[in-house]
């Protein structure tokens, strides 16, 4: 790890405009690098869009989706990252022969980096769930990605730290969705659309239980339990059905945000990330006194027959 300023970005994605999309990334990046930035960040599916996917048939999803490398997007990124002279991570949907993937990718002027794809992919039936943790050189650091859902799960940000991840990049589409959990739910895009004339409503909304309030729970918990830096986009505004709330911020290894947006709307903010929080932080303590033989249970397969289900918590649309 070195000194490095990363920046978190969001903005309001097109459905299946990856032309728009790709313009915004290229605005925001060109924005950041300005700030100092030597990696930016983008959200889950940004190139593509995302819960409009649930409503695609596969066939929709594959004129949709792209390889990974080898892709326009993704050769689109690197040529963006070359212009500017840094690193870029930013979603999309990959295909790769018959199987369909939520990739994230990251790219730096040199070309292609890694990528990853969604452990715990959910939005439509057609979307294979990734099967591997991938810890990788990212401009002087080691980076990992999870991407949305794949944070709920402690196990994941343990795993990529035991690998030896300075830095996790967490890509989402998230906040303002259907809950049981008491302030939680949907958020009035009538507040969205009135957001110039009268913010405060919005902004109430963000920063509660719908948005704010419940990323709080336990995204600071990941990156204090595991001594990491937590890089956390979102999308802003429109999400096909839905209205999310953004706030990109960047976590310290204390738990304590370094960065964050308040903006409603498209925004980046930009955070220095320096080494020394790593080993001072209790996460890294915790790591060194583990004791893995008394953690069997974790690593029991499932009852026969039984296999794992990712549940969203709200109700998919059928493609």
């Amino acid at each position: 790890m070195r000194d490095i300023r990363i920046a978190a970005a969001q903005f309001e994605a097109r459905d299946a405009d990856k032309e728009y999309n790709l313009g915004r990334i290229e605005a925001l990046a060109r924005r950041a690098v300005e700030q100092g930035a030597e990696i930016v960040s983008f959200h889950e599916c940004s190139i593509t869009g995302y819960t409009f996917l649930q409503t695609l048939s596969r066939d929709a999803l594959c004129a949709l989706a792209e390889p990974v490398p080898g892709g326009p997007s993704t050769e689109r990124l690197i040529g963006l990252s070359r212009a500017l002279g840094a690193a870029l991570l930013a979603g999309l949907v990959e295909r790769d022969g018959d199987l369909l993937f939520n990739t994230y990718v990251a790219v730096s002027p040199e070309g292609f980096v890694a990528k990853h794809r969604k452990l715990h992919a959910f939005i439509s039936p057609y979307l294979t769930s990734g099967s591997e943790y991938r810890v990788f050189d990212l401009c002087g650091i080691q980076a990992s990605i999870l991407t949305c859902y794949d944070n709920n799960l402690v196990e994941n940000p343990r795993i990529v730290a035991l690998l030896g991840a300075e830095v996790v990049f967490a890509p989402h589409v998230t906040c303002g969705l259907p809950s049981p959990m008491p302030g939680r739910g949907t958020i009035d895009k009538r507040l969205w659309d009135n957001r110039q004339r009268d913010p405060v409503p919005l902004r109430m909304e963000f920063t509660g239980p719908k948005g704010r309030g419940w990323l709080l729970r336990w995204l600071p918990a990941r990156a204090y339990e595991n001594g990491l830096y937590y890089v956390f986009t979102n999308a802003v505004g429109v999400d096909h059905d839905t209205i999310k709330t953004g706030g990109a911020m960047i976590l310290d290894p204390f738990g304590e945000i370094l960065v964050e947006s308040s903006a409603l709307g498209d925004d980046v903010v930009v955070g220095l990330c320096t080494p020394e929080k790593i080993e001072l932080s209790g996460g890294r303590r915790y790591l060194r006194a583990r004791r893995p033989e008394l953690y069997a249970k974790l690593v029991e397969p499932l009852p026969e027959g039984q296999k794992p289900v990712t549940n969203p918590g709200w109700r998919l649309k059928s493609p």
